[in-house]
């Protein structure tokens, strides 16, 4: 396992030690142990999730707030996504700041994303399996979110601006800059 530092500290690249041959390939995609490491975080994920999506689907960009803040480690198993993480830590230097990552099938990359970030990823190819540990459980009453078209965070998903498939949640979300004058 390899260990990639983004420009935000604390979200990394994994890139996992993939042993193929004719008959296909193995790769651990996850040892507790080895990342902790190897990245200096100590997380225990207890909840693993999946979605499938089709060309086009924005997901997020969610979060959720303490005592049931998430980190994250997400990976796609079939397809290609651009994955996005936000700083939304109010005091930290890069606040506002984003890291985006594409993650396939055939590159095998993983993204870690510390508590403090709100995440979302847009599917780039046909259809996309995305699949994510947590580190806490999901809690309705602390998830939060920030609109996927935020001029301030001036995202670019890779997408035609008339290909992006919202659900009706998330259509509505705020900005940051309404999110967080409110507090």
């Amino acid at each position: 396992m390899e260990i990639i530092k983004t420009e935000i500290s604390g979200v990394l690249i994994v890139e996992p030690t993939v042993y193929g041959d004719a008959r296909g390939y193995f790769f651990e995609s996850f040892n507790e142990r080895e990342f902790r490491e190897k990245s200096g975080f100590k997380v225990h994920f207890v909840q693993d999730n999946e979605s499938l999506s089709s060309y086009g689907v924005v997901r997020g960009l969610h979060f959720q707030r303490s005592p049931h803040a998430q980190s994250k480690l997400v990976r796609v198993i079939r397809g290609e996504v651009l994955d996005v993480a936000v700083d939304i830590r109010p005091n930290s230097p890069t606040f506002g700041k984003h890291v985006a990552v594409r993650l396939s099938a055939e590159n095998h990359r993983q993204f870690f994303i510390p508590k403090g970030f709100a995440h979302g990823f847009s599917v780039l190819s046909q259809d996309a399996v995305f699949q994510y540990k947590c580190d806490d459980f999901y809690a309705p009453e602390t998830e939060g979110a920030i609109a996927w078209n935020d001029p301030q965070l001036a995202i670019d998903w890779q997408l035609p601006a008339d290909s992006v498939i919202l659900s009706e949640k998330d259509k509505n979300h705020p900005t940051l800059s309404e999110l967080f004058d409110k507090k």
